[in-house]
C-alpha cells in the first residue's frame, strides 16, 4: 500500500497453566510467559508502531500485596523501551537480593511481569490523543479484585456517540475520547453488577466476609458480562481482557471482522492477532492454532479451566480482506497463497495493456508488501507464455517447419523480465515522518535503479492497493519517470476504494480516496452537479431512519461510470506533470470476482462495494457523505465529531 494508512491494532495473551517454577526448571528462566509475550508482540510488530503496552495479573496473591500492573510506552521504538525497562528492573531486584531466579516465588513477589496472565497491544492509532495516556491496555480499578479490569483490543466501534449516551443515560459519566472508554466503562458495569448481585447472595446466606471474595471469583461468568455488554455494540473487534481474579478472556466480533487465533497446550493458552505469530513463537505447525469463532469468546478462569463459548449472536461471516492484502504478515501459509492468486488475476489485463509484449516490458512491485503478488503474477505470466511455446512448437512441428531460428526466438524471446526497480531508503523515510516539511522531501523515499529499463519498454508495477494516490502522485510515479519507459502501468490487487471503512483501518473520509474524486471529476465534466446535490439530500433523509433500515446512497455517486471510465480519470489525476516524461499512465484495478476468488474465505469488502455488515456503517457512509458535501474534516464517527450533530 503506497499510501500510509494505518490499522487498528495487534493484541497478545499468554495464561500460564503451570506454576512459575514448572517454566524455570524445564526452560531455565522463570519469565518464561514474559518472552513469550516480547516475542508475540514482536512477531506481530506490523500491526502497530505508535505506542505499546503491556499489563499483568498475579494469581492467588495474599491481602496487602499487588497483583496487577501495566506498562505503556509511545516513544520510538515502544516495543523495546517497555521490555528493556522491566529487564533492567528485574536485573536490578536480583542484584539487591530480592529476586533468586532459581526460585520462582521470589520472581513472583517482586517482579511485576512475573506473574501467570499476561497481555500486550501493540498501536497503530487512528483516533483519539497520542498520549502515553492513549495506548491500551486501559484499566478499571477498585480494591475487589473481581472488580478490577484491564482491558485491550483491536477495534472500532461505529457508534460511540451512542455507547457514550448509553452511559449517561445510566447515569455514568464517561470521558469522551474513545471507544475504547466506552467498552472498558460498558464491561465494568456488567462486570460490577455481576459482582454485586453474587456479594449480596454470599452475605445474605451468612457467608464470611473472608470467604466471599473465592466464592465471587468462583461464581464469576465474563461471558455472560460480554453477552449483555455486546448488546449495544457495533463495530469490528478483538477484545481481550484481564479480572483482578485472573480470569482471562478474548472476544471476537458477531462478523468475525477482526482476526483472533489462539494455540493451546497443557502448559499455556496463547492469543494473538494473526495465525504464524503463534506458529513461529512455539515452533508448532497450522494446524494447532485455532481462530476464534465469530461471536465466540475465548475464556480461562484463574483456575485454568478453558472454554469457548459464544456471547453473541453469529451474523454473516465477513471477514477484513484487507487483513490478506495487506496488514497480516505474508509467510502465513495461506496468505502467501491468496496474495499469489491475487497477483496472478491480474495477468491477462495486463498482457493486454502491454499488447503482449513481454519481451519489452519490465515487471516491478512497489511497496514491499506487494512482493508476494509479484511472484504471483511473475508465474502465471511465464505460465503462459510457456503455454503460448508449446501451442507454436507443435504447429511447427506439424507442418515440419521447426528451425533453430524459430526455437530462439520461442525460448528467449518474449519471456516476463522481473526487476527490483525501487528501494525505500527507511533511514530517510523516519526522517521525513519528523520533518514538518516532509511534502519536498517525500518524493525521494525510494531510490531506483538505473540502467534496467530501455526507452522501448513499457514498465508494470505492482501495488497491492490505491486508497488515495498521494503518494503515488507526489512521489512514486515522479520517481519511476526517471527510468523514462515507454509506457507505465500500475496495477492494484484491490479493486477502487470507494467507501469509508470504520471498522479499524484509517480510510474514514470520502474526499480523500482517489477513486471518489475521480468520479466527483467524471461527475462535473459531464454535467451532472445536480447528482452530487440529489445524493446529499438523500443521505440527509436515510440518517432519519432508524440505524437498521438504512441504505447506502453513496452508491449513486458511482453508479453512472464504469470500473474503467473511473480507472482512467484515477490515471488523469495523478499523472506527474511536472517530470520531463510525457508517455502513457494507465492504472488497472483488481476486480471484485478476482478478489473473490483469490481470498475465497475473506470476503469482508464494503470498502469496495459499500455493503456493510453492520447497520452502523451504513449510518458511517451517509454521514461520511455529509461530512464530504458540507465541506467537514474529520472521521464522522470520532467521539469529537458526534454522528447525532448532524440529525
Amino acid at each position: 500500500m503506497s499510501d500510509n494508512l494505518k490499522h487498528e491494532c495487534g493484541v497478545a495473551l499468554i495464561r500460564l497453566l503451570k506454576p512459575l517454577q514448572f517454566y524455570e526448571h524445564n526452560y531455565g528462566t522463570p519469565l518464561y510467559g514474559f518472552h513469550k509475550l516480547f516475542l508475540l508482540l514482536e512477531k506481530q510488530h506490523n500491526r502497530g508502531q505508535d505506542g505499546c503496552g503491556i499489563g499483568s495479573v498475579k494469581l492467588n496473591m495474599s491481602p496487602g500485596q499487588p497483583y496487577m500492573f501495566r506498562d505503556r510506552e509511545i516513544k520510538t521504538n515502544s516495543l523495546d523501551r517497555i521490555f528493556n525497562r522491566q529487564l533492567a528492573d528485574y536485573d536490578k531486584l536480583i542484584q539487591e537480593g530480592l529476586i533468586i531466579p532459581e526460585i520462582a516465588q521470589t520472581v513472583k513477589n517482586y517482579f511485576e511481569f512475573g506473574g501467570e496472565v499476561l497481555m500486550g497491544h501493540l498501536r497503530y492509532g487512528t483516533s483519539g490523543k497520542f498520549d502515553q495516556s492513549s495506548c491500551h491496555p486501559y484499566v478499571r480499578r477498585s480494591n475487589w479484585p473481581t472488580k478490577n479490569l484491564m482491558l485491550l483490543g483491536n477495534f472500532n466501534m461505529t457508534n460511540t456517540d451512542k455507547l457514550n449516551q448509553f452511559l449517561i443515560n445510566r447515569g455514568q459519566h464517561p470521558i469522551f475520547e474513545t471507544d475504547t472508554q466506552s467498552v472498558l466503562e460498558e464491561i465494568g458495569f456488567h462486570l460490577d453488577e455481576q459482582h454485586n448481585e453474587i456479594y449480596r447472595q454470599m452475605r445474605d446466606s451468612g457467608n464470611t466476609g473472608v470467604d466471599i471474595p473465592e466464592i465471587i471469583s468462583d461464581q464469576l461468568d465474563p461471558v455472560n458480562i460480554l453477552n449483555k455488554s455486546a448488546q449495544v455494540w457495533d463495530g469490528g473487534y478483538t477484545i481481550a481482557g484481564l479480572i483482578g481474579n485472573g480470569d482471562a478472556f478474548a472476544a471476537r466480533d458477531p462478523n468475525g471482522i477482526r482476526p483472533c487465533h489462539y494455540y493451546q497446550s497443557d502448559e499455556i493458552v496463547a492469543i494473538a492477532s494473526e495465525r504464524v505469530p503463534l506458529m513461529t513463537v512455539f515452533d508448532i505447525p497450522k494446524d494447532e492454532i485455532r481462530e476464534v469463532e465469530p461471536g465466540n469468546v475465548i475464556l480461562i478462569k484463574n483456575n485454568g479451566e478453558i472454554t469457548s463459548k459464544r456471547f453473541a449472536e453469529t451474523k454473516k461471516t465477513t471477514p477484513c480482506s484487507f487483513e490478506r492484502i495487506y496488514f497480516s504478515r505474508g509467510n502465513d501459509p495461506d496468505i502467501d497463497c491468496e496474495r499469489k492468486a491475487l497477483g496472478k488475476a491480474l495477468s491477462s489485463r495486463i498482457l493486454d495493456s502491454i499488447d503482449c509484449d513481454m519481451k519489452n516490458t519490465v515487471f516491478s512491485f512497489i511497496p514491499n508488501t506487494a512482493e508476494t503478488a509479484f511472484y504471483g503474477l511473475m508465474e502465471e505470466l511465464r505460465n503462459k507464455r510457456r503455454v503460448s511455446v508449446k501451442q507454436r512448437i507443435l504447429e511447427a512441428h506439424k507442418e515440419n517447419k521447426i528451425t533453430e531460428n524459430l526455437l530462439d526466438e520461442l525460448i528467449l524471446d518474449n519471456w516476463p523480465r522481473g526487476e527490483k526497480i525501487a528501494h525505500k531508503d527507511v533511514k530517510l523515510r523516519t526522517f521525513i515522518s519528523q520533518e514538518k516539511s516532509r511534502g519536498k522531501l517525500v518524493a525521494h523515499v525510494y531510490d531506483i535503479t538505473y540502467g534496467v529499463v530501455k526507452p522501448d519498454d513499457n514498465l508494470v508495477i505492482i501495488d497491492d492497493s490505491i486508497v488515495r494516490g498521494t503518494t503515488l502522485r507526489k512521489s512514486i510515479l515522479k520517481i519511476l519517470t526517471r527510468t523514462q519507459p515507454k509506457k507505465i502501468v500500475i496495477s492494484s490487487t484491490a479493486p477502487q476504494i470507494r467507501y469509508p471503512d470504520c471498522y479499524g483501518i484509517d480510510m474514514s473520509e470520502l474526499g480523500k480516496f482517489i477513486a471518489f474524486q475521480a468520479t466527483i471529476e467524471l461527475i462535473n465534466e459531464q454535467g451532472k452537479k445536480d447528482l452530487i446535490l440529489e445524493t446529499y439530500q438523500r443521505c440527509c433523509e436515510e440518517i432519519e431512519k432508524p440505524v437498521d433500515e438504512m441504505k447506502n446512497c453513496v452508491k449513486d455517486i458511482y453508479s453512472p461510470f464504469s470500473t474503467e471510465e473511473i480507472s482512467k480519470k484515477i490515471a488523469e489525476l495523478v499523472y506527474p506533470h511536472s517530470s520531463d516524461w510525457h508517455g502513457p499512465l494507465e492504472i488497472i484495478f483488481q476486480s471484485i470476482e478476482d478478489l473473490h476468488s483469490a481470498i475465497p474465505n475473506h470476503q469482508g469488502d464494503w470498502y469496495f462495494t459499500g455493503d456493510y455488515p453492520t447497520p452502523g456503517g451504513f449510518e458511517v457512509v451517509n454521514k461520511a457523505f455529509i461530512h464530504y458535501y458540507e465541506k467537514k474534516s474529520g472521521r464522522v464517527y470520532d467521539t469529537k465529531f458526534p454522528l447525532t450533530q448532524y440529525g
